[in-house]
């Protein structure tokens, strides 16, 4: 008897009918518990390993491209495993395998290779996750492409086993909800060694589940129908179709690490921003694999044009308003997201090839993220492949027929002419000095105003062309080649980028400092400046002026005797004009570039011409080469630790801070830098200071209407000691004051809410206890 005939007889006997209802029941929950746990676990462990790199952005995107590659091993071996014709030998081994898998729990990171080399940090981190979660992850992400493929055999008689697919909208809705309940309940609510163990249980709990599965299907259906017979063979994919499929992947894939790095740059690597594009993206999976999808593929197509060149527009620039730019980058990218993968599905095969579906998919996911995140950083000095894959996913659009009619060919002109316009302003400026110094000059607010003005015409034109994919694209493009050259803000003279970040120094002259001033930028953060003129070229600037709660710091201890000072962040080097001929001075810098930047004397001269003797740079996360020095033996430890605007957290939890007061002299200080835009770092601090019993003093200086632009910066800081002693001197400052208990939760190394930080920073408490 065939496996169809045995269906149709349990379909019509009535007693059947319970078993029949359970069975999709049990697949759709196995298969929404694998996809839960296989990525609730993604920003479990890159928070686990975050620490160790210095709280890169650039860690999640590396991350996330070893996961895309587990995830194709996975989709690999349930491919390959269907070359089996038992599905009794399929469970098996897939049972085998998850048991074998379950020998690297409890989840932890495995420190087999020992600390990070920050000069080739990526092919350490791709080899510790391999060795910590590379196995259980990989055979937990073949569940959901297999557990299809053996329902369409199983459910070969039945309506629904016609269109397995359904499922993989089920297993993203289970990555979604799991997803979102990371930042909103488990990181909040639960530590890392309670998510740890947690999470550990979970995938215990799911072998218990395949388990139970496999007794179901093989008591109710095999022992009635023997072995469901293979599934008929439709014709091969053509090379051409799986180039399409791979490509169709791999632009949201690597859109999706492309907006990740552009907003977690300029707040935090953490997390809750990690959470929202992959959310999004897996979101888009599910409305696009929906029978009837939400948002159809005819609403899809013209929201995406006009919200995509609305972002290409804006990409290149920083808006005050990050609430507003974040929406849009995330809006813009979820339909662009949405476009490929509904054109996906609806190249979706037969069932029969379900798993080289999947297998093509996957592989996009790994190209994509792989470009975004390895080959980019080599390629490219500056963050270029986002507005790129923003712009080049408007090929996918529909492209018309024939060519263009008079009206579309003068709208493309049109666009061509306005696109075009700020090249003519470059080589006016070019040509006349002062127009060029005014220009740079104007704030990168008003600049972007400019841009709006003279660029949004150009954007409609792109929206009224969003049916013929060549034309669309190649307005968008000559966009964001015009936004990216006005958006600069500064006449650059370098540029460089590392996994920890891009570099760039431009020229901002300032004649109240003598004219040119050097400015070192990461991100959308200054890290130094320095005036060129030798009247002022040894004058710390910015948030190291001597009238910042940082350089009133290094005066007050150097006052005491000859001191030893610890700076964590080399920046520009700026540090280094307090380091007299008796003191010795040392930097914690993690990223080698910048050490090289700083001491090239064709940039900054800090620390070659204006440092009292030698400075020593220590390469390396701050935590684990601070963790080496000797106890006791620093007056003065500055931590001052950015990537843009990015906090790395662990360099300010309870632990942190105990380290760096165990490496103090008895009357030694540690200054937290803790200037903010975008997060309330600061009740953290203090709560942490609270928790420990050590003293502490609070300053926010504001900079002086009257002092050239570069001269200062606003700064905010913490101040502690080992003892009461250590901050006489300060308490007789009266810039400095005593922070009032609070009732925020001190941040540990197994616990930090940066979520709370920002909630706190865009709606402040009544009484700030500062």
């Amino acid at each position: 008897m065939s496996d169809t005939t045995g269906d149709t007889a349990i379909e019509a006997g009535a007693p059947d009918k319970p078993a029949d209802r359970l069975t999709p029941m049990l697949f759709a929950l196995a298969i929404f518990t694998s996809a839960s746990l296989v990525f609730v676990v993604q920003p479990m462990v890159t928070k686990l390993v975050l620490p160790m790199l210095g709280g890169s952005p650039a860690v999640w995107n590396t991350a996330m491209v070893f996961f895309q590659t587990a995830l194709l091993a996975g989709y690999a071996y349930a491919h390959v495993l269907q070359k089996v014709g038992s599905i009794r030998t399929q469970v098996a081994i897939h049972l085998g395998l998850l048991v074998l898998a379950g020998l690297f729990l409890p989840l932890r990171v495995n420190g087999w290779l020992g600390d990070p080399d920050p000069s080739a940090p990526v092919g350490w981190l791709l080899a510790t996750l391999a060795l910590s979660v590379g196995a259980p992850f990989a055979v937990l992400s073949a569940t959901a492409p297999l557990l299809q493929a053996w329902y369409a055999r199983v459910r070969a008689g039945y309506a629904d086993g016609k269109n397995p697919y359904v499922l993989y909208a089920a297993s993203n809705l289970g990555s979604f909800l799991a997803l979102l309940s990371y930042p909103a309940l488990i990181e909040p609510l639960a530590t890392l060694s309670g998510q740890r163990w947690g999470w550990s249980g979970g995938y215990a709990a799911f072998m218990l589940m395949i388990v139970a599965l496999a007794l179901v299907v093989w008591r109710r259906r095999l022992d009635r129908t023997a072995e469901p017979a293979r599934l008929a063979a439709s014709p091969p994919m053509t090379l051409r179709e799986k180039v399409v499929l791979v490509l169709l992947a791999a632009a949201p894939s690597s859109l999706m690490l492309g907006v990740t790095s552009h907003l977690s740059t300029d707040v935090a690597s953490a997390p809750f921003l990690w959470v929202a594009p992959l959310a999004l993206y897996l979101l888009t999976f599910v409305i696009a694999f929906q029978n009837r999808p939400w948002i159809p593929l005819t609403t899809t197509l013209p929201v995406q044009a006009a919200i995509g060149a609305v972002c290409v527009l804006t990409v290149a620039f920083r808006s005050s308003n990050w609430s507003m730019a974040f929406a849009i980058h995330l809006i813009a990218f979820f339909f662009a997201a949405l476009m490929c993968h509904q054109l996906l599905a609806a190249r979706r095969p037969a069932p029969d090839r379900l798993t080289e579906f999947y297998l093509l998919m996957s592989l996009g996911g790994v190209v994509g993220g792989a470009f975004t995140a390895l080959v980019a950083p080599v390629i490219f000095n500056m963050v270029w492949e986002y507005p790129l894959v923003l712009v080049l996913v408007g090929l996918a659009r529909p492209w018309g027929r024939g060519p263009l009619n008079a009206t579309q060919t003068g709208i493309l002109l049109a666009a061509a002419v306005v696109a075009a316009s700020p090249v003519l302003l470059s080589l006016w400026l070019n040509s006349n000095d002062g127009a060029r110094a005014a220009f740079y000059a104007t704030s990168p607010f008003q600049m972007g105003q400019l841009a709006m003005i003279i660029l949004l015409p150009a954007a409609i034109c792109a929206f009224l062309l969003r049916d013929r994919a060549l034309a669309f694209t190649a307005i968008l493009l000559m966009i964001t080649l015009s936004s990216q050259w006005i958006a600069r803000g500064y006449d650059w003279s370098w540029s460089g980028r590392s996994f920890f970040g891009v570099m760039r120094v431009a020229n901002s002259p300032d004649p109240r400092l003598g004219g040119d001033v050097h400015v070192l930028m990461h991100g959308t953060t200054l890290h130094g400046a320095q005036a060129r003129d030798p009247r002022f070229d040894c004058v710390p600037t910015l948030y190291y002026a001597p009238a910042t709660p940082i350089g009133q710091a290094a005066e007050m201890v150097e006052r005491r005797g000859p001191a030893r000072i610890g700076v964590v962040g080399q920046g520009s080097g700026a540090m280094a004009t307090y380091r007299r001929a008796e003191d010795s001075m040392t930097f914690f810098e993690i990223d080698p570039m910048v050490d090289r930047l700083s001491r090239d004397p064709a940039w900054f001269t800090y620390i070659s011409h204006c440092a009292a003797g030698p400075i020593d740079t220590v390469l390396g996360d701050a935590r684990l080469t601070l963790a080496k020095q000797p106890a006791g033996s620093y007056d003065l430890l500055i931590i001052d630790a950015f990537s843009s605007d990015a906090v790395p957290t662990h360099l300010l939890t309870a632990e942190a801070i105990a380290g760096y007061l165990k490496l103090l002299k008895p009357d030694g200080v540690v200054v937290l830098h803790l200037s903010n835009r975008n997060l309330d770092i600061t009740l953290p601090a203090v709560a942490a200071a609270q928790a420990l019993g050590r003293p502490s003093l609070h300053q926010i200086y504001y900079e002086g209407d009257a002092t050239p632009e570069m001269a200062e910066a606003s700064t905010e800081a913490l101040i502690l000691s080992p003892t009461p002693e250590g901050l006489a001197d300060f308490r007789a400052d009266a810039r400095w004051k005593q922070p009032l208990p609070t009732t925020v939760r001190p941040w540990t190394d197994d616990y930090v809410n940066l979520f709370g930080s920002l909630w706190r920073s865009m709606f402040p408490p009544a009484e700030r206890p500062l």
